[in-house]
């Protein structure tokens, strides 16, 4: 039996541009890798090296002397890190999802804690082995993730977000040269620093070591839920 003639008019056409589709708007078209939600994603990238920059050009050689410069680069850091529920909101509000988006945002994540954590570290205001533990956390599982993600898509480990405010905290309380305003021999202040960080480098480690569990179960199931980690 011949089989009917394909009507090409009901055959969507193939999307030959990426940057084509919706920029804003809400709806079920594809939209573009150019849209606004993936713009700020593009925006907290750009700002890693503007803080970085900021941060060092208020350095006297390998020491912060908390200039003015030293407060602009943490309020860039405290904006990157406190618009990462801005991307994510508008991509999914607006069905603005893109497999662009979806590689770009942990990567803006990771530069920013990753930049500032070296960059503390450079100035000798934080423990390096701190700095080379969390790195090591956070890009060894995303590697992870990706290494195995066609085999087996891990659900987020407990507490990921938890991890992720208690690190951009703690960052920031270095950040910020909070025993400079409050004045001279104030210890107690130092002290929150080191308990915020030491709370997040525990939660951090935790994180990881609980996502490779998970893998080691999910690993013997045919599927697992999809999920970000």
């Amino acid at each position: 039996m011949a089989l009917p003639a394909q009507d090409d008019s009901v055959i969507p056409a193939r999307r030959t541009n990426s940057m084509r589709g919706r920029v804003a708007s809400a709806g079920d078209t594809p939209a573009s890798n150019g849209n606004v939600a993936n713009i700020v994603t593009v925006i907290r990238i750009l700002l890693v090296p503007v803080f970085v920059w900021l941060l060092f050009l208020d350095a006297n050689g390998n020491v912060a002397s908390n200039g003015v410069w030293r407060y602009i680069a943490a309020a860039l850091f405290i904006l990157a890190i406190a618009t990462d529920g801005v991307d994510g909101k508008l991509a999914r509000g607006r069905n603005l999802v893109t497999n662009v988006g979806i590689i770009l945002d942990p990567i803006a994540d990771k530069l920013l804690i990753g930049g500032a954590l070296v960059s503390l570290s450079i100035l000798g205001e934080l423990w390096w082995w701190v700095t080379i533990v969390i790195l090591v956390r956070e890009v060894g599982i995303t590697l992870f993730r990706f290494a195995v993600i066609r085999k087996q898509v891990i659900p987020a480990s407990r507490g990921g977000k938890l991890k992720t405010v208690l690190q951009s905290v703690a960052i920031s309380l270095f950040l910020v040269p909070f025993h400079a305003l409050v004045g001279p021999g104030i210890n107690w202040v130092n002290w929150v620093d080191y308990v915020f960080m030491a709370v997040a480098l525990a939660l951090t480690l935790y994180t990881g070591i609980d996502y490779l569990v998970q893998y080691a179960r999910l690993s013997r199931a045919p599927s697992g839920p999809a999920s970000k980690a």
